[in-house]
């Protein structure tokens, strides 16, 4: 049996720790070795509706799976006799320093996870040096993540139909300490989840996209479809395009990385509008599907970029391995975004803090055993890709 630790109204769902009692009745913990353990007990402890909307992909989930698989199909050349008695994985990010090149991506309404929600990701973040870029679509406010204590966050922002809405959404960010807007472009519509559907999702009645609350946008009624997908229907603007990101230029000077870009040709028209930065993103395989994994992207995009703006990458990093691939084909750094949730459902904030450990800890051991002691050493001689096979 395991041990309930919920806070959570019991009409919803009871939650437990990842604690197990022995027949003598003392308790021992899980020994969680690797990230993507966290998953299977998340799917254990959440609702199934929670926990499919984190989980699942678009349609077919093709590039769901494919984010994962694009990562195995690269390999390693690892350099030998090279003194690794101490390494170096401290990264520069939009001029802020961190701790290694690894952040956390905007995931939505964490306290579907766990009451914490985006208290604990934050306060996880802050303690492990690196950055935490929070959702629009979050259950905490920009003001309440803020009241966390301090942090470098970026705030990832839908563009809503109301622009004054956006624009007052951006300036609260700014007061709030925020540091980037990482402006998400893959979602004038939202992609076909089948699971959503078949759930029915909606937000659980007790949580309130918090951003939004006082404008009467916090709330998400239930449909015969996906909840989340009647509310972007209803509210985001699916006119936006490049003049957008310039307009958003026109009302903050905070640094906008365009988050979402497939393709040399976008990643160009993103320079020359302005971005900050440029994540490769395909929505955590969320919007459409088929589209290459953001692994297989990278390449084409970061030689499109030539050094004139940091190519970060989003989706599918599970492993240290996966975080040198990325570094090795050119990206700058990696979010990560599932993992998060996982982990918070698992164990809140204490989770969060051992999966940015374990991917900190298996980043160091592969940067060792291929013979790189900082990120300047990490090149594109240190991997093979299949096209290279």
């Amino acid at each position: 049996m395991r041990r309930l630790c919920c806070r959570f109204p019991l009409s919803y769902q009871p939650f437990d720790c990842p604690e197990v009692f022995s027949a003598s009745g003392t308790c021992q913990r899980m020994e969680i070795t690797n990230v993507m353990e966290y998953e299977a007990i998340a799917k254990e402890k959440l609702p199934k509706m929670v926990y499919d909307y984190y989980a699942s992909g678009a349609e077919d989930e093709w590039t769901l799976q494919e984010n994962r698989e694009a990562f195995s199909r690269i390999l390693f050349r690892p350099r030998i006799l090279i003194d690794v008695s101490k390494i170096d994985m401290a990264a520069t990010v939009l001029g802020f320093k961190i701790s290694m090149p690894i952040m956390i991506a905007p995931t939505a309404m964490q306290k579907m996870a766990h009451p914490d929600g985006e208290y604990a990701t934050a306060r996880a973040a802050s303690a492990a040096g690196t950055i935490m870029t929070l959702s629009s679509w979050a259950t905490s406010s920009v003001e309440e993540v803020a009241s966390t204590g301090p942090g470098i966050r970026f705030f990832q922002l839908y563009v809503y139909k109301d622009r004054n809405v956006v624009e007052q959404l951006v300036r609260r960010a700014e007061k709030a300490g925020f540091k980037a807007i990482a402006l998400t472009v893959d979602t004038p519509r939202l992609g076909r989840r089948e699971a959503d559907i078949k759930n029915r999702f909606t937000l659980p009645p007790f949580l309130t996209l918090k951003n939004f609350e006082g404008l009467n946008l916090g709330k998400m009624d239930k449909t015969d479809d996906s909840g989340l997908a009647s509310y972007v229907a209803g509210q985001i603007d699916r006119s936006l395009s490049w003049k957008d990101v310039k307009w958003l230029q026109s009302i903050t000077s905070l640094p906008i990385l365009v988050k979402g870009v497939l393709t040399a040709e976008d990643a160009s028209l993103a320079i020359q509008n302005g971005a900050a930065g440029i994540i490769v993103s395909n929505h955590g395989a969320r919007q459409l599907d088929y589209v290459p994994a953001t692994i297989t992207a990278l390449e084409e995009v970061v030689k499109s970029a030539q050094g004139r703006v940091p190519v970060f990458l989003d989706g599918g990093v599970r492993r240290g391995t996966d975080v040198f691939k990325a570094l090795a084909l050119g990206a700058s750094g990696v979010f990560i975004g599932r993992p998060v949730v996982f982990s918070l459902a698992a164990e809140g904030e204490v989770g969060v803090r051992k999966v940015l450990q374990m991917l900190r800890d298996e980043f160091e051991l592969t940067m060792a055993l291929s013979g790189c002691v900082s990120l300047k050493d990490i090149t594109r001689n240190h991997i093979i890709t299949s096209s290279r096979l």
